[in-house]
């Protein structure tokens, strides 16, 4: 597959979206364990609620500016004023309600870090510690919630997050590699099973 100039790819890629592919090909499926690179995905799939994950993807540098390199001490501390200043960035998804639950979940996530150690050791329970490799082969085979993210969604809500709906956490959970739901036709899916079981 490694020499092949078109492999095979997950049926949701739009191949005529480089920076889309490349995200495939580097990042989605791939189990996360850094707890910034968690908080900028929670903060993120927030952002995309009723929007394409695309749309975020574009604005993903911008995000990273705005929200302190995704840093949750030093976004947990905006105030008033960094909220105003946010609302008025072209850069990122201007909605007050999405701009609140980052700093609100900021805080939270730094709780979930102080109860358990890291957050990585928080989220990964809901998995058993190690990817669940579903066995997708078309569009209409992917599902929008599981049974896990059902429960890390009602989870997190009990801590007081906002914006972590089953179906955005579900969306988390392929993001990070929780759950590998390449499909089973695509080069990346036995390339992460190989590397991280």
């Amino acid at each position: 597959m490694k020499g092949s100039k078109n492999p095979n790819r997950c049926p949701w890629v739009d191949l005529t979206k480089p920076d889309y592919v490349e995200y495939h090909d580097k990042e989605w499926g791939v189990p996360v364990h850094d707890d910034r690179t968690i908080f900028e995905f929670l903060t993120l799939e927030a952002a995309q609620a009723g929007l394409s994950w695309y749309t975020v993807l574009r604005k993903r540098q911008s995000y990273g500016q705005a929200f302190a390199d995704f840093d949750p001490e030093k976004v947990a501390r905006y105030g008033k004023k960094q909220i105003e200043a946010l609302l008025n960035n072209p850069g990122i998804i201007r909605n007050r309600l999405k701009i609140n639950a980052a700093v609100i979940n900021a805080g939270k996530f730094l709780q979930v870090q102080a109860e358990f150690g890291s957050f990585d050791k928080y989220i990964w329970r809901f998995v058993d510690g190690k990817p669940i490799v579903n066995r997708f082969k078309s569009l209409k085979d992917y599902p929008a919630i599981s049974r896990e993210s059902d429960a890390l969604s009602k989870d997190l809500k009990q801590r007081g997050f906002k914006f972590v709906g089953s179906t955005i956490i579900y969306a988390h959970m392929q993001a990070t590699g929780m759950v590998n739901d390449h499909a089973v036709n695509c080069f990346r899916r036995q390339a992460i099973v190989k590397e991280h079981g």
